[in-house]
C-alpha cells in the first residue's frame, strides 16, 4: 500500500487559514480541525505501525530476518530510491511512509535462497521505480511491492522466493495482526475489498477442495500465513490501484481471487509454464489483473469539468 496517497476522509483533514477563508467565501463551512487522535490515528500512521509491528513480532517469535542488516539494505534501498527519483522527475523532497512500508514489506515477503544479498536491493529498487515509470495519467498501476517481489521471483526463482509459513499459524499472533489490519482497513474505507477478497476465497477455497479431493481447511489455510495477510490488508487494498467506482472494485477483487485459483490449480495438475506462477499464486494474479482493471478504468474516466470564473 501506498501510505502517503492513503484517503484521510475518515477524519477531517487540517487546513490553513487561508483556505478556510475562501471556503467560507464560498459559502461552503470551514473543516474542523483533527484533534490529536484524530492525526495519530490516520491511515496511514496505522499502516505503519502495523507494518513494522508484523516486522517486530516476526523477528521476535520466528527469527524471520536471517540479520538486521537485510533490514538496513532494503529499508535503505527503498528510502534512498524514492528520494532520488523523486528529486530528480518531481523535483520534491517526497513523504518517506511509503518507502518506508515498501522497504519493511521487502523485507518481510522476498527470501534469498543462495543467502546473497542483492535480492534485497533489487527488490525495493524495482518497488518504488515501478512507481514513477510504469504510470498511466499520472497513477502507478502496480502495487510497487507486489511488482517487485513478482519480478525477482519470475526472474530468478533459483535465488529468490516469497516468505510463506515462518510465522506459523500461532492463534494469538494473527489475531493481533487480523485485528489491525481490519482496523487500518476500516478508516481508509477499504474494508469492503478486504471482506470481498477473503469472502471470494473462502468460496473458491471450497471449490478446489471439491475439484482436488482435498480438505477445505488445507485449501483455506494459506490465508492465515503471513504473505496473506499482507497481500489482504496492504496489496489488495492499496487505495492508489484500486479502480474508482465501487462495483468494478468488487468485480476486480473477485477476478484476483478466481485468477489466483486458476494459478494454484494450474500448478496442481502440473499444466505448462504454471511453474513460473506457482509462488506467489496471489501475488502473480494481482500483478495481471490490477494494471489491467486501472488502465481500464483510468482509460475511460471522463476528465473532471473545469469551472471557470
Amino acid at each position: 500500500m501506498d501510505v502517503t496517497d492513503v484517503p484521510l476522509s475518515s477524519a477531517s483533514p487540517t487546513i490553513d487559514g487561508a483556505a478556510a477563508r475562501r471556503e467560507h467565501a464560498c459559502g461552503t463551512p470551514p473543516a474542523r480541525p483533527q484533534t490529536f487522535a484524530e492525526r495519530w490515528l490516520a491511515p496511514r500512521n496505522l499502516i505503519v505501525a502495523l507494518i513494522t509491528t508484523i516486522l517486530i513480532v516476526g523477528q521476535w517469535r520466528y527469527s524471520i530476518l536471517g540479520g538486521y542488516e537485510v533490514l538496513a539494505i532494503c529499508l535503505g534501498t527503498a528510502v534512498v530510491t524514492e528520494i532520488v527519483l523523486s528529486l530528480f522527475l518531481r523535483g520534491t523532497f517526497p513523504n518517506v511512509q511509503s518507502a518506508y512500508v515498501s522497504g519493511i514489506s521487502s523485507t518481510l515477503l522476498t527470501k534469498a535462497l543462495g543467502g546473497d544479498l542483492w535480492p534485497f536491493v533489487a527488490v525495493p529498487a524495482l518497488s518504488i521505480a515501478s512507481k514513477y515509470v510504469l504510470a498511466y495519467k499520472g497513477r502507478h498501476l502496480w502495487n510497487p511491492t507486489n511488482f517487485g517481489v513478482c519480478c525477482l521471483v519470475l526472474v530468478a526463482p533459483s535465488s529468490v522466493t516469497v516468505l510463506s509459513h515462518e510465522f506459523g499459524n500461532s492463534l494469538g499472533t494473527n489475531l493481533a495482526i487480523w485485528s489491525m489490519g481490519f482496523i487500518i482497513a476500516w478508516r481508509a474505507k477499504v474494508i469492503h475489498l478486504t471482506f470481498t477478497y477473503l469472502a471470494a476465497f473462502t468460496v473458491l477455497s471450497w471449490a478446489r477442495a471439491t475439484i482436488l479431493g482435498t480438505e477445505f481447511a488445507t485449501e483455506f489455510a494459506p490465508i492465515t500465513g503471513p504473505m496473506y495477510q499482507l497481500f489482504l490488508f496492504f496489496m489488495v487494498t492499496d487505495p492508489r490501484t484500486v479502480v474508482s467506482k465501487r462495483k468494478w472494485q468488487y468485480v476486480t477483487v473477485i477476478t484476483i481471487a478466481v485468477v489466483e485459483m486458476l494459478f494454484r490449480l494450474a500448478n496442481d495438475f502440473e499444466l505448462p509454464g504454471s511453474a513460473l506462477v506457482s509462488n506467489p499464486p496471489a501475488m502473480y494474479a494481482l500483478a495481471v489483473v490490477g494494471p489491467i482493471a486501472m488502465f481500464i478504468d483510468l482509460a475511460t474516466k471522463k476528465p473532471a469539468p473545469r469551472i471557470n470564473g
